[in-house]
C-alpha cells in the first residue's frame, strides 16, 4: 500500500519538539534534512548499528486526518534528535523524490519502499565490509531514489522502461515475407518507395528511364504506372496489375529466384539474431601467409569465424568487399597476374610493381631502443572518389586493408558531396587555416589508419593543389561504381578525368554489373582521346559480394555490390636521353 507522509511542521518547530504534546505529524524527509549536518560530524564507522528505536513509526491515527498518513511520536523524534547512530538502510528508505506540485502548507510524495515488509537478512553484515549488502528488488529500488534528483512521475518511469519500438524476432525458417506486409518497419517503407517510384516494365507503358540491360526497351502509348502488385513467389512489388504480371511473366522467372533471396537476406539482417560473421580478427602474424584465391581461402587463411552458412557468407561479403577488392589488386599475392587469363596488363604491372614496392618493404631492424629508432615512411595514400555507402561502413571493416600489409599506413580520403550522406552523427567542421575544406579527419584507428573525409568535389581539392605532388609509389585511386558513363551522372565526372589522367596514378573502378561496367569503359575511351593505359582488364571481380541487391526505382535491376572490377591510368611516354656526337 502507498503512503502519503504529509508535512505539517516547520524548522523553528522541529527545535521546539520538547514542548508540543501528543501526537506531530512530520514527514521523513525533513527529519533527515535537519539531521544533514550532525551527520557530516559522526564518523563512517557509526553507521549499522542504530538500535530499533531510531526511527519508530506508530500507527496511531488521528481520526480528523486522512487515514493514509503515518505518525511520529514527541518521543520517537526526541530519540532520533538524541541518537548518535542512524542506521544507513532507513536513511535510503526514508530519502523521497523531489516532488514537482506543491499545494499550500502541504507536500506528499509516494514511497514504494513499505509496500511490502522487508525479509530478514539471512546473514549479518560486517561493520567493515567494502560489499554492499544486496537487499530485496524493491528496496534496492527504493534507495536509487535521491532527493536532489527530479521527481519522474510513475508513468514517464515505465515508459522509460520500455524500447521505443518493440524489437521483432523471426526465425531462421521464417524469412521470407511479402515486403508490404513484412513484420519489419523498415522494410515495409521500403515498399512503400517502390511503390511510389518504381514504373511497370510492361511494354505497353511508356519508358521513363534508360534501359539498365542491353534488352532494347519497346515503344508503347500507354502512359507509365506504379508498381502495385506483388509477385507470390519473391513477395516483391513488380507490376501494376495482375495481368501485366501474366503478360511479362517469363521475363520475371529469369530473376525471381534472386529476388526471393535478396527477400530473405533483408528480413535476415533485421531478424533480431546474433551475428558471429560480423566479428573481424586483428592482424595475423606476418609469418602467416594470406591466400587470395577466393572468398573462402582467405576468410581461413585470415582466420576469420568459420561461416558455414550461405546466407551467412553473402552478409559478410557485403561488407568486406570494398577493402578485400583493394587489397586483392594491390597486394604482392594478387589473383590477378601478368600470365594467360591473369587479366593485369603490362602496364598494370608497372604501376603496380611501384605501388608493392611500399605496400612490402623489407624488415628494418626497428626496436624499441634508441638504437632501434627508424624513420617511417609516409602513409599509402588511397582517394575514394564518389564516396557514398562507403564511407560510412564500420571502421572495424576498413581495418581489414590495414591487416594485410601490416608493415605500412594507410590514409583513406572520401571525397564527394554525398560522402557525409549515411552519417549523420558526423558534421563537417567550420573552416578554418589548417582545415580549410571541412574535413572530417578520424586518426586513432589503431595507429596504421587514418580517415579524412570531404563533402566536396575533388576538382576544388585539387585545383587548390591540396593533395599536391602525387607520387606513383604512395598513391592510388578507387571509384567504387562511379557511373562514369551513366547518363544522369556523366556531366560530373567530365571535369574529372583529365585530371585523373594527368596525375598517371593508378585508377581502379569497380561496376554493377557487366552492362555497367562496359558503359564507364567506353565512356572513357571516348573522353580520355587515347591518353588511357588500361592497367587491369574488365572482368568479374573474384571478392565481389555475394549478396544481391535489387533497385528500389527498378525492381527489375538486380546487381551485386563490386560485380566487376578494372583499371586504367593516363598514358605515360618514355623520353631517350639524346646526346650529339661530338666532333674530333
Amino acid at each position: 500500500m502507498e503512503v502519503d507522509i504529509a508535512v505539517e511542521i516547520t524548522a523553528n518547530a522541529m527545535d521546539r519538539s520538547e514542548d508540543i504534546q501528543g501526537p506531530l505529524e512530520v514527514s521523513v524527509a525533513s527529519v533527515v534534512k535537519l539531521f544533514e549536518v550532525k551527520l557530516k560530524n559522526l564518523d563512517a564507522s557509526s553507521f549499522g548499528s542504530a538500535p530499533d528505536s531510531v526511527m519508530t513509526m506508530t500507527s496511531n491515527i488521528d481520526p480528523t486526518v486522512d487515514e493514509n498518513k503515518y505518525w511520529i511520536s514527541r518521543t520517537s523524534i526526541s530519540s532520533m534528535m538524541a541518537s548518535k547512530r542512524i542506521c544507513s538502510q532507513c536513511l535510503r528508505l526514508a530519502a523521497p523524490p523531489t516532488p514537482t506540485a506543491t499545494t499550500a502548507a502541504r507536500r506528499s510524495f509516494h514511497s514504494s519502499a513499505v509496500k511490502q515488509p522487508i525479509p530478514p537478512q539471512s546473514s549479518a553484515r560486517k561493520l567493515h565490509s567494502s560489499v554492499r549488502q544486496r537487499g530485496p528488488q524493491h528496496v534496492e529500488s527504493a534507495s536509487r531514489t535521491e532527493p536532489s534528483l527530479p521527481y519522474i512521475p510513475p508513468s514517464s518511469a515505465a515508459s522509460r522502461q520500455q524500447p521505443s519500438r518493440e524489437q521483432t524476432y523471426l526465425r531462421t525458417d521464417d524469412l521470407f515475407h511479402s515486403f508490404t506486409n513484412s513484420p519489419i518497419p523498415t522494410i515495409r517503407q521500403r515498399a512503400a518507395v517502390m511503390r511510389q517510384n518504381a514504373y511497370c516494365p510492361h511494354p505497353e507503358h511508356q519508358p521513363t528511364h534508360l534501359p539498365s540491360s542491353p534488352r532494347a526497351a519497346a515503344t508503347s502509348t500507354l502512359p507509365p504506372a506504379h508498381v502495385r502488385h506483388e509477385c507470390p513467389d519473391c513477395g516483391i512489388p513488380v507490376a501494376c496489375s495482375e495481368a501485366h504480371f501474366a503478360d511479362t511473366y517469363d521475363q520475371h522467372l529469369e530473376i525471381c529466384d534472386l529476388l526471393r533471396q535478396i527477400n530473405e537476406d533483408d528480413h535476415d539482417l533485421h531478424s533480431g539474431r546474433f551475428f558471429p560473421e560480423f566479428e573481424y580478427p586483428d592482424a595475423s602474424i606476418e609469418e602467416a601467409q594470406i591466400n587470395m584465391q577466393n572468398w573462402d581461402t582467405l576468410l581461413f587463411t585470415r582466420e576469420f569465424t568459420a561461416v558455414n552458412d550461405e546466407r551467412s557468407m553473402r552478409q559478410v561479403t557485403r561488407l568486406l568487399t570494398y577493402p578485400i577488392t583493394i587489397g586483392s589488386i594491390l597486394h604482392e599475392l594478387s589473383p590477378y597476374s601478368i600470365k594467360r587469363n591473369g587479366r593485369l596488363t603490362s602496364e598494370g604491372l608497372r604501376s603496380l610493381s611501384a605501388l608493392r614496392y611500399t605496400l612490402h618493404p623489407p624488415r628494418t631492424g626497428a626496436g624499441i631502443t634508441i638504437a632501434g629508432l627508424r624513420p617511417n615512411p609516409p602513409p599509402v595514400r588511397l582517394f575514394i572518389l564518389g564516396a557514398r555507402a562507403e564511407s560510412s561502413l564500420p571502421r572495424e571493416v576498413w581495418l581489414q586493408l590495414s591487416h594485410l600489409f601490416p608493415r605500412v599506413a594507410f590514409h583513406l580520403i572520401f571525397i564527394g558531396p554525398e560522402a557525409l550522406a549515411n552519417r549523420p552523427d558526423d558534421v563537417a567542421p567550420p573552416p578554418t587555416p589548417g582545415n580549410p575544406f571541412s574535413a572530417v579527419v578520424e586518426d586513432r584507428l589503431g595507429g596504421q589508419m587514418k580517415i579524412s573525409t570531404y563533402a566536396t568535389v575533388f576538382e576544388a581539392l585539387h585545383q587548390a593543389q591540396h593533395f599536391a605532388p602525387y607520387d606513383p609509389y604512395f598513391d592510388a585511386f578507387v571509384l567504387f561504381h562511379p557511373g562514369l558513363g551513366h547518363p544522369a551522372s556523366s556531366a560530373s565526372w567530365a571535369p574529372t578525368l583529365p585530371i585523373l589522367l594527368d596525375t598517371k596514378i593508378p585508377v581502379i573502378c569497380t561496376g554493377y554489373t557487366e552492362f555497367d561496367m562496359q558503359r564507364d569503359i567506353d565512356w572513357v575511351k571516348e573522353q580520355g582521346g587515347g591518353e588511357v593505359d588500361f592497367l587491369l582488364e574488365p572482368g568479374e571481380n573474384r571478392f565481389r559480394s555475394l549478396r544481391w541487391e535489387v533497385n528500389d526505382l527498378d525492381p527489375g535491376d538486380v546487381s551485386a555490390g563490386n560485380w566487376g572490377v578494372w583499371g586504367f591510368r593516363g598514358k605515360r611516354y618514355e623520353a631517350d636521353r639524346y646526346e650529339e656526337k661530338r666532333g674530333d
